[in-house]
């Protein structure tokens, strides 16, 4: 498997991007129907977003979609999660604690996290995270999650693993390779006040399929004939496969943001909403035609993707490939 930067359409895309982020309203991460809602004491807030972002990976598999109505309202994938964790919030906060964190059982995590025919795929896996954190947050930070702030103080990296993204490698669910849940955990609380990070040149996009996605087609990476007719052809890769293929990712986002003069953190609310909205696994824009929900999100611009100009799939339709297959993970 051979995979690179590309440099050159890095910084094309970079240009873009600065107009598309420059047009973005930055999500404050407060809609209740989500999150704890302002004013929620800072330590509570990182609480919360420390267990819910832990099980923030795949909850849609293959044709199994998780998706349900909750309160009149359907939600799907991440939305769902997160709708059902800001209710628990609200109705047993006690739940975020260390203490009870370090108790949670797969019957635990299914009752709390299944809606009609929506169940979380891999229950087990959610609640072995869950106790881990619980676990180590009582032997290691006394149970308080805040002091993970505390004691980086206030650093993403700092001296031989100090900083927020290296302390938080303790726990099993923040032990992906290409950091995706650390860095998505570092953007949440950022956005939310907890700690405003000290080291911004450290800041790296959080590296998941929708992004992945993004790089392939659009060409900021550049990989062998033989591995794209791989992923064109859903063939699984290896755990050291994707995370070369995500670390080349991560490094050529890095370039855009650099490109574009743009914070990675920003940059990262449009890239997840692009990749849901205009850029999607089956029916991206520049071939389906631009849907109300793209060029609502303001992904279109004239009835054409507003990337065109720099995506590679656009010319070379052998790029517009789908995502590589890495199902069986916990880490994104």
């Amino acid at each position: 498997m051979k995979v690179e930067v590309n440099r050159d359409r890095a910084g094309e895309l970079g240009r873009l991007i600065a107009k598309a982020v420059s047009r973005l309203r930055p999500d404050t991460f407060e809609d209740p129907r989500y999150y704890p809602p302002r004013g929620t004491p800072r330590r509570d807030v990182m609480a919360y977003f420390l267990v819910m972002v832990a099980m923030d990976h795949r909850l849609s598999r293959g044709r199994r979609q998780y998706e349900a109505e909750v309160n009149g309202e359907r939600f799907h994938g991440a939305d769902l999660l997160y709708r059902l964790g800001s209710r628990l919030f609200a109705d047993d906060p006690g739940f975020f604690t260390a203490e009870r964190l370090a108790k949670v059982t797969e019957e635990d995590v299914l009752r709390w996290l299944t809606v009609d025919r929506a169940r979380p795929p891999d229950a087990r896996v959610r609640a072995e995270l869950l106790r881990d954190l619980g676990l180590k947050l009582k032997a290691i930070f006394d149970g308080d999650p805040y002091r993970l702030i505390l004691d980086s103080g206030g650093y993403l990296r700092r001296g031989v693993a100090q900083g927020f993204i290296d302390l938080l490698k303790v726990f099993k669910a923040y032990q992906d390779p290409v950091e995706k849940k650390a860095f998505l955990l570092a953007k949440f609380i950022e956005r939310r006040e907890v700690v405003i990070f000290q080291d911004p040149q450290n800041k790296e996009v959080p590296v998941d399929n929708h992004l992945t996605r993004i790089a392939l087609r659009t060409g900021i990476v550049d990989v062998d004939p033989n591995t794209l007719e791989l992923i064109a052809a859903g063939h699984p890769f290896r755990p050291q496969e994707d995370v070369m293929l995500r670390l080349a990712v991560r490094e050529a986002y890095r370039l855009v943001a650099q490109a574009a003069g743009v914070d990675p953190f920003i940059m990262d609310d449009f890239l997840w909403s692009f990749g849901r909205s205009c850029c999607t696994f089956e029916g991206p824009s520049c071939a389906s035609g631009c849907s109300a929900k793209c060029s609502s999100f303001g992904g279109c611009d004239s009835g054409e993707c507003i990337l065109a100009p720099a995506c590679r799939a656009r010319a070379e339709r052998l790029y517009l490939v789908p995502e590589h297959s890495f199902m069986d993970t916990w880490w994104y």
